[in-house]
């Protein structure tokens, strides 16, 4: 188990350089509920402890870095959402072609600060980065078949929610239910203000034209974009339920069986189930706050069969150019995919006690208003 830790030792002598505290009360019901829940193994002791270290390290760089400065708002970014495994990841990649985007790299995330200042600098901590991610594909062998994590490549911003402990994240990691109706249920107006700044750290190394930024989560907190970023438009991409819960499990249990004694299956399922329906319904209801020109739709089926004509739809909706390098870029970028072999990721809504029946039943109000 866990050791039972405050959140003063898990943060090992940060507190009070970490500006407002917004952090105490998730971190709290988080690492209780890690402990209250699982027979966790010594490697996730380390890894938990190690992982909030690290992005409260992050947070206290970030807070010295931004403090009593003026920086001017970022770019207005947009947003990539949907349910986690539906087809995000492989539209994100394929925008993040368009140089008038920018994206967080996954070291830039990890590892931002200070601010590099050459070339070595950079293909240093880019080294460091992709040593730590391949000791993590060592313990965890099927997450390279699932989420490919390389220190350069484009990254979702959920990690930056991680230095305000909101972030479902975690509830990969462990079987914490508290936690997850406390995530359920708290504010992410801090989070999205820290998003900001980091942003604006960001932009210190170079201002693109717009952000383009993705995680899934986001889709259950657009009125916190929209007070945080007016201008931000979003992409939404529409899976049927029954595909993307089903290897959100799956890869939920592949994390957790790393970090865990005992994995239970059903616990899973209610988990995953019970947070996507919440987060999903939300989304639905508080897209109608946003102007028609800020918000485009996608259906997987139809991205997967014509990836260029979904894009060029999108563009035209939300009122963007795609010229024609940018889509030689991306026709390039499909013929390489192609190309490569990647194993199948196998699941089945059984053995998490899900049937289709059930899923669509608990998304009835998406599986009525959107094509798949």
């Amino acid at each position: 188990m866990l050791n039972k830790v405050s959140f003063k030792q898990m943060l090992g002598g940060l507190d009070g350089n970490l500006g407002i505290d917004d952090y105490s009360e998730p971190l709290n019901i988080l690492v209780d509920s890690i402990n209250n829940n699982n027979k966790l193994n010594p490697l996730s002791s380390i890894a938990f402890k190690n992982q909030l270290k690290d992005r409260f390290l992050v947070r206290q760089k970030l807070h010295k870095f931004i403090s009593h400065k003026n920086f001017p708002d970022p770019a207005a970014p947009i947003f990539v959402i949907g349910l986690p495994r539906s087809g995000t990841t492989f539209l994100f990649n394929l925008l993040s072609l368009d140089n008038n985007h920018r994206s967080p790299l996954y070291w830039e995330i990890m590892n931002p600060l200070p601010l590099v200042k050459n070339n070595k600098q950079e293909v240093w901590r880019k080294r460091k980065i992709n040593l730590e991610l391949k000791f993590a594909r060592v313990i965890i062998p099927k997450l390279k078949n699932m989420h490919h994590i390389r220190a350069e490549t484009p990254e979702e911003c959920e990690l930056i929610a991680t230095m305000n402990v909101r972030s479902f994240v975690y509830i990969c990691m462990a079987n914490i239910p508290e936690y997850v109706e406390y995530l359920k249920n708290c504010s992410f107006t801090s989070v999205f203000e820290w998003h900001k700044k980091f942003f604006q750290m960001l932009e210190c190394s170079g201002r693109p034209n717009r952000w383009l930024l993705k995680d899934p989560s986001h889709i259950g907190h657009i009125p916190e974009i929209i007070t945080t970023y007016p201008n931000a438009k979003f992409i939404n991409i529409h899976r049927s339920p029954i595909e993307s819960i089903g290897s959100f499990c799956s890869l939920t249990k592949n994390i957790r069986s790393t970090f865990s004694k005992y994995v239970e299956s059903e616990s899973i399922g209610e988990t995953v189930l019970d947070f996507w329906q919440h987060s999903l319904n939300k989304g639905i209801e508080d897209r109608k706050i946003l102007p028609d020109n800020q918000i485009a739709d996608i259906a997987y089926s139809d991205f997967i069969n014509n990836p260029i004509n979904s894009v060029k739809n999108v563009y035209e909706k939300l009122g963007l150019d795609l010229n024609i390098e940018t889509e030689n870029k991306m026709r390039d970028y499909l013929i390489t995919q192609k190309s490569i072999k990647k194993e199948k990721h196998t699941y089945s809504l059984e053995e998490f006690n899900l049937s289709e029946e059930k899923v669509s039943k608990h998304f009835q109000n998406y599986v009525l208003n959107y094509k798949f």
